[in-house]
């Protein structure tokens, strides 16, 4: 029990509890188990003191200085802690319900099994905190410096961590349900085995970051993993949308991406060729657009190949086509099929695509004027082009066939 003394000395407010501080520095205050709640104790001197199990309900505590104090088990919910110093106190398994932590620091704190439910951590120094197994159920952590923190098997169901910084933090086994990590620096963090179902995930730092076994999946529901957190969401919503599984299957059953130069002249046989894809019921992508910030040439024309079920290819007087296809063809095995106006020459590096090594790349289908390739295109683009798409498919199946028997 806390020593009466030491009670009576704080209840004469913080001026002469903080002189008698400095004119004893080493007694360590004995406040374990004190009833202190509601009382003001903002920018009082309570570092190194022994507040076990005190209760400190809806106290005021700005600007206290509670570094090394010993917390364990208090009861500090609805307490005002803003720009608090916390640094290495022991907070373990106390109550902070509904607390306000803003801009307190709490650096190398000790905070495992600690209830910090809807606690205000708004720009919090939590740096090399131990969180384990705490419980941070809708706190607001924006800002907050997280960095080497130990969150492993925290609960983070629908917690703010927009702009946090969590680089090096161990959250390994943390529920991140519904958690807002919009712009937060994961930067070297563990995140093995966390679960992230219904995760608001844009603009991460994730340099280094380890990422297994993700869990995308309720409690309720089979557990499904995933190594990438930037994907778990499109994932999930893939499996349990009927819509977004229909336009998933429309973009890889429908899109066909058209090569070319854009000159005046070329790229009107271009856009001739993407409205006759049109009425032909495909999804035709013209790549003849401004290059995203950060993407360049290459990035976003295999991105694009990917999505493509083939692809068409002037090379008539080309550009940058012989680029685009030396990154689309030895990388991503969606047919080819390559135009060339009569009288025009290939360009030289053509040639390298052997079709004993790529063949998903057809022959050359050389036509005399814009009119006559539109007449032909479903006999001499379309049909080569979906039966090579269906022989890729045949072929796949069976090596699958192959890799199951052995």
């Amino acid at each position: 029990m806390a020593k009466d003394e030491h009670v009576a000395q704080l209840n004469k407010g913080v001026a002469a509890w903080n002189d008698w501080r400095g004119q004893n520095p080493d007694i360590r205050p004995d406040l374990r188990g004190a009833d202190l709640s509601r009382a003001d104790l903002s920018e009082a001197d309570l570092g190194e003191a022994d507040l076990s199990q005190a209760i400190l309900l809806k106290a005021n505590l700005r600007e206290a200085k509670l570094s090394e104090a010993n917390l364990l088990r208090a009861n500090l919910s609805g307490a005002d802690l803003s720009w608090a110093n916390l640094s290495k106190a022991d907070l373990s398994q106390g109550l902070l319900f509904r607390t306000n932590l803003n801009e307190a620091n709490l650096s190398n704190a000790d905070l495992g099994l600690a209830n910090l439910f809807d606690a205000n951590l708004v720009g919090a120094n939590l740096a090399r905190a131990n969180l384990t197994s705490a419980d941070l159920r809708g706190a607001d952590l924006r800002g907050a410096d997280l960095s080497g923190a130990d969150l492993s098997e925290a609960d983070l169901l629908g917690a703010n961590l927009i702009r946090a910084k969590l680089f090096s933090a161990n959250l390994v086994g943390a529920d991140l349900s519904g958690a807002q990590l919009v712009n937060a620096d994961l930067t070297g963090a563990d995140l093995t085995g966390c679960r992230i179902y219904g995760a608001s995930a844009w603009g991460l730092k994730l340099e280094g970051v380890k990422q297994r076994s993700l869990v995308v999946t309720p409690y309720n529901e089979p557990e499904i993993t995933v190594d990438n957190i930037e994907v778990a969401q499109f994932i999930y919503l893939l499996l349990h949308n009927e819509k977004i599984r229909g336009v998933f299957d429309t973009i890889t059953s429908k899109v066909v991406l058209i090569l070319g130069r854009f000159t005046h002249e070329r790229k009107a046989v271009l856009d001739a060729l993407r409205e006759e894809l049109r009425k032909r019921d495909y999804l035709p992508i013209l790549f003849d657009f401004e290059l995203p910030e950060r993407r360049n040439v290459t990035e976003t024309v295999t991105l694009l190949a990917r999505m493509a079920r083939f692809i068409i290819a002037d090379l008539t007087d080309p550009s940058s086509i012989p680029q685009e296809l030396q990154a689309i063809i030895p990388s991503v095995r969606v047919p080819v099929q390559p135009l060339l106006l009569e009288g025009s020459s290939f360009y030289s590096m053509f040639k390298d695509f052997d079709p004993q090594d790529f063949h998903w790349v057809l022959p050359v289908y050389k036509y005399k004027k814009p009119k006559q390739l539109l007449a032909t295109l479903a006999e001499y683009v379309i049909a080569p082009a979906e039966r090579k798409v269906k022989a890729l498919e045949e072929r796949r199946r069976m090596i699958e066939a192959q890799l199951r028997t052995q």
